[in-house]
């Protein structure tokens, strides 16, 4: 009884964890790729920068935009301004976007010459390489719009943003 009972701790306390994050997280989809869980699929998806690509801009005084704009009225950004961030942020979400077709193809690609058999070292190194060059691809697109943001603030507005964002 009692091995049953931690098994069904076990294997439920993931499923309630995921659960509470669907809730706080908007819609969970499922992923169609088995070789992802639905919670990396759905980073992929959105384009979350789960490995903090862009830390060396934000650590040197070069802000995301989405940081930037929760903070609007604060700045006193400008229309002009506004509709800059707007090209910065439609940028981004763009190549987001992109990144996460091309990498969800790749992960099907992966699994499918797996599961088949259909598998050599040559492909493994040319498809674990486009991997690299997504996530590259992503960076690039991350560290630009920390660029053009900066770029679009005056240096009143960024202090006031770093000041705002002190914890």
């Amino acid at each position: 009884m009692k091995n049953v009972l931690i098994y069904v701790f076990l294997f439920l306390s993931p499923l309630l964890f995921f659960s509470a994050y669907a809730q706080k997280d908007t819609i969970i989809r499922r992923s169609p790729v088995k070789t992802l869980t639905d919670a990396q699929y759905n980073a992929i998806l959105k384009g979350d920068d789960v490995n903090n690509t862009a830390a060396s801009a934000t650590m040197n005084g070069y802000p995301l935009p989405d940081k930037v704009l929760k903070y609007k009225k604060e700045l006193n950004l400008t229309p002009a301004q506004l509709k800059q961030f707007d090209e910065i942020m439609k940028t981004l979400d763009l190549k987001k976007r992109e990144v996460a077709v091309s990498v969800i193809r790749n992960e099907k690609m992966l699994d499918s010459m797996f599961r088949r058999r259909f598998v050599n070292e040559g492909s493994i190194v040319f498809y674990g390489n486009r991997y690299g060059l997504y996530q590259g691809e992503l960076r690039t697109a991350l560290l630009t719009a920390c660029f053009n943001t900066r770029k679009v603030l005056t240096p009143y507005q960024l202090n006031k943003f770093y000041t705002l964002e002190k914890p």
